[in-house]
C-alpha cells in the first residue's frame, strides 16, 4: 500500500507540481489549499507525512503545524515545512512549532524524497507501537504528558565530534536546558561509551578526521544497545548526496554547518521528545504483555501462561531424559479467612503466600497462580524426592510464620496442602497436573497440612 502524503499549499501550481512528483515516486498524494482544510483532512484520514507551505493566508504554516501537534489525533504525523523562507530564524520557528524538517524552495527532489522515506519509516514504527496499545489511552491526549515529553531536563546526549569549538557550542546550549552531554572526539571510545550508557540522542559529525561519520552511524545502528537511539548528523550545507545517504540508512535528523545554537535546541528537542514517546509506548507495551501473562493480585504467572509454557517444559524434559516435577499447593480452609476477616485480608494472605513460595524455590522454577488459593510450581531437572523436600520446606515455612492481616487480631496462622507428581514417558500436561491434583485431593481428605504423591498402584 502506497504511503499517503498530504500537500498543503494555497497556490494551485505548487500543489500540482508536488502532486505530480509524488505520483512519479509511487506515493498517494492528497491536497489541501489552506491550513484549516489540512487540519480537517488530517483528522478525518491521517496521512503518513504532511508537506506544509508556510506562507498562506488566514492561517500560516507555523500556526497550522502547532494546531496539528496539539491534537492527539494528528500529533504523531510527521510535518515537513516547504517554503521560500531561508533564514535560520524561520527554520527554528518551524521546528519549534513541531515540524520535523524545514526545506527551502527550490526543493532538491533527492533530499525531499529521502526525507519522506525516513519519516514514513518512523511513522510506521510509531503506528505499530500504538496499535499494540489500542486498549490504553493515547499518550498524546494528555497535556501533562506533552509537557513531560517536551522537557529536555535530564536527557542524555552524546556528541561525537573532533571539532572542539563546535562540540562545545552544542554542549553549552544544551546544558542551558538541563541536558547531560558527553563530548567524544575518539570514535572508538564513543562506541565503547554507547555500549555502557543509555543515550536519548547521539550527534555525529560527518567531518571527523579519524573516521567516516556515516560509517560510524551504520555501526551504531547495528548494535543492539543503540539500534533505536535517534541519530543526528552534522553536515556541510551543500552536501546533499551525504544527506540523502544518511537519511536512507536511518539517520533521524541533521544540522548544517555553521551550526546555529537555537536550531540545535529545536532539533534536539524533537528527537528527545520522540525518543521519550517511543520509550513510553514500549514500556506500556511491556506492561500490557505482563498483564496478559501475570496474575494481577500476586504478580505470579497466571494459568494461561502455565498452560502455554508447561507443555514446552515437559517436552524438553522428556527429550533430555531429565525429570520434571510439579507441585500443586492449596491453602487450607481459605474460605474461612474471607468469611471471617474479609476479602482484603484474604488478598493480603495470598500475596504473602506468593512471596513465600517464590523465596523457597529456584529462579528456574515456574510459579503460577492456578486459581483462587491454588498454586502450581513446576521444577525442571528435579526428582520426586527433591520436590518433596522443597514442598516440605515450604509447608513448614507457612506453618511456622503467621500471616499479617489488616484487621484484628493483626496476624493469622495458616497451613497449606501439597500434591506432587513427576514426569514419565508419554506424559502430557493434563496427565502430570491431574496426578498432582489427585495427590492434593488425598491430603485434603486425610487431615491437610501435608505433602502427598499420587500413585496409580
Amino acid at each position: 500500500m502506497s504511503s499517503r502524503i498530504l500537500v498543503v499549499d494555497d497556490l494551485l501550481p505548487n500543489r500540482r507540481l508536488l502532486e505530480a512528483k509524488l505520483k512519479a515516486e509511487y506515493y498517494e498524494p492528497i491536497t489541501a489549499e489552506s491550513g484549516m482544510e489540512a487540519i480537517q483532512k488530517a483528522k478525518e484520514n491521517p496521512p503518513d507525512v504532511i508537506l506544509l507551505d508556510v506562507m498562506m493566508p488566514e492561517m500560516d504554516g507555523f500556526e497550522t503545524c502547532r494546531k496539528l501537534k496539539e491534537d492527539p489525533i494528528t500529533a504523531d504525523i510527521p510535518v515537513v515545512m516547504v517554503t521560500a523562507l531561508s533564514d535560520v530564524e524561520d527554520r527554528v520557528e518551524g521546528l519549534n512549532a513541531g515540524a520535523d524538517d524545514f526545506l527551502t524552495k527550490p526543493i532538491n527532489d533527492l533530499a525531499l524524497f529521502a526525507r519522506i522515506r525516513s519519516l514514513v519509516r518512523l511513522k510506521s514504527m510509531t503506528d505499530e507501537l500504538k496499535l499494540r496499545d489500542q486498549t490504553g489511552e493515547q499518550l498524546g491526549a494528555s497535556a501533562e504528558v506533552n509537557e513531560k515529553m517536551n522537557n529536555m531536563t535530564g536527557a542524555k546526549v552524546m556528541v561525537i565530534d573532533d571539532d572542539v569549538t563546535q562540540a562545545q557550542q552544542i554542549n553549552t546550549k544544551l546544558k542551558e536546558f538541563g541536558v547531560e552531554v558527553d563530548i567524544m572526539s575518539d570514535p572508538a571510545e564513543a562506541v565503547k561509551l554507547s555500549e555502557e550508557k543509555d543515550f536519548d540522542l547521539i550527534i555525529v559529525s560527518t567531518q571527523l578526521q579519524a573516521d567516516d561519520g556515516l560509517h560510524l552511524c551504520t555501526h551504531l545502528r547495528s548494535q543492539e544497545k543503540t539500534r533505536n537511539t535517534p541519530l543526528l548528523i552534522i553536515i556541510e550545507d551543500d552536501d546533499t548526496d551525504l544527506l540523502v545517504k544518511g537519511l536512507d540508512m536511518g539517520i533521524n535528523d541533521y544540522l548544517i554547518t555553521p551550526i546555529d545554537s537555537n536550531e540545535v535546541t529545536a532539533r534536539v528537542r524533537i528527537q528527545v521528545r520522540r525518543k521519550k514517546y517511543q520509550d513510553a509506548l514500549l514500556e506500556k507495551d511491556q506492561q500490557n504483555l505482563s498483564m496478559a501473562v501475570k496474575d494481577g493480585l500476586t504478580g505470579l504467572y497466571n494459568r494461561h501462561y502455565l498452560n502455554s509454557h508447561l507443555p514446552r517444559m515437559l517436552s524438553s524434559a522428556l527429550k533430555s531424559g531429565k525429570p520434571l516435577a510439579v507441585a500443586m499447593l492449596d491453602m487450607d480452609h481459605f474460605k474461612d479467612v474471607n468469611d471471617t476477616y474479609g476479602h482484603q485480608s484474604g488478598d493480603e494472605i495470598l500475596k504473602q503466600l506468593s512471596e513465600r513460595i517464590t523465596r523457597n524455590v529456584r529462579p528456574a522454577d515456574l510459579v503460577s497462580r492456578y486459581g483462587g488459593e491454588e498454586f502450581v510450581v513446576v521444577m525442571p531437572d528435579t526428582t520426586l524426592h527433591q520436590a518433596a523436600d522443597v514442598a516440605e520446606r515450604l509447608r513448614r515455612s507457612i506453618e511456622s510464620e503467621p500471616f499479617i492481616i489488616p484487621v484484628d487480631p493483626g496476624t493469622l496462622s495458616k497451613t497449606i496442602s501439597s500434591g506432587l507428581s513427576v514426569s514419565v514417558d508419554g506424559d502430557t500436561m493434563e496427565k502430570i497436573l491431574e496426578r498432582a491434583d489427585k495427590g492434593l485431593y488425598h491430603v485434603k481428605n486425610t487431615g491437610r497440612n501435608k505433602v502427598a504423591v499420587y500413585s496409580d498402584s
